[in-house]
């Protein structure tokens, strides 16, 4: 063999050890940057992390305003640290609009609840408002601990689309939880869905909403259907059924 060949040989062999090398060196994987930010949590998972906006922190209402008239304050009361729903006025709604976050939000029904089906403790957050007059995406709120209804209009249902991936709830007179990761839809210019809307919620640590994949605003009557909007207010549901009202607290959300 040519000392010709064997340089060439000695070469090809250092190429293919360094081209080997680099396939198997795992800082080739590693990304360092962008860093994300730090936030700190809350002492236990339903306290308001550092980047959070307090919606209702137990003292007022301040962060919202009537759905009937934006230009009025929200005339729910606020007792106990808690709201709760005065179904004569109506629903209310944050004063700022959002598109993606995370939410967390608690609810009660009382303890001396009655009524039945969808006449027992109702209520609901729309998760967005497609324009005024208008619900936007509803995830129910309701008494089931020991009652039952059509299983899409269940407490933890995307209403009239999503039945819940489990019932988790407690008894009456027992705080319960909502955490719910919104991604808001994309439209384009002639108002046609570039992406839908995806919800993922927990309800009192549990998964009742995995990704789901919106089919359109909340509709009573009828399928659901996508009407072109942006950033939209979040509305808190004063339901029009004869039983005691029910109460909220401990509201955040952290725009994504």
């Amino acid at each position: 063999m040519t000392v010709k060949k064997i340089s060439l040989l000695l070469t090809t062999g250092i190429i293919a050890t360094v081209s080997f090398a680099q396939q198997g060196d795992p800082k080739a994987t590693e990304v360092y940057s962008p860093v994300p930010k730090i936030v700190t949590p809350g002492k236990v998972s339903s306290d308001a992390p550092s980047d959070a906006i307090i919606l209702f922190g137990g003292k007022n209402l301040d962060e919202w305003v009537s759905t009937n008239d934006t230009l009025k304050p929200a005339a729910w009361k606020v007792e106990r640290d808690e709201i709760v729903v005065n179904k004569a006025v109506g629903n209310i709604q944050t004063k700022k609009s959002f598109t993606d976050y995370q939410l967390h939000i608690e609810w009660k029904i009382p303890s001396n609840i009655t009524g039945e089906g969808q006449a027992r403790g109702n209520s609901g957050v729309f998760l967005a408002s497609t324009g005024p007059g208008d619900s936007g995406y509803e995830i129910q709120v309701l008494y089931n601990y020991n009652n039952t209804t059509y299983v899409n209009g269940q407490v933890g249902s995307i209403y009239k689309q999503s039945i819940p991936l489990a019932n988790a709830c407690r008894k009456p007179g027992e705080w319960q939880g909502y955490d719910i990761v919104w991604t808001a839809p994309r439209f384009n210019e002639d108002g046609t869905v570039k992406t839908p809307a995806r919800v993922t919620a927990f309800q009192n640590g549990v998964l009742v909403q995995n990704n789901y994949e919106v089919k359109g605003a909340t509709a009573y009557i009828g399928a659901p259907i996508y009407k072109k909007h942006g950033a939209s207010p979040i509305k808190l549901q004063a339901h029009g059924d004869k039983s005691e009202p029910i109460s909220f607290r401990n509201i955040w959300i952290r725009e994504l």
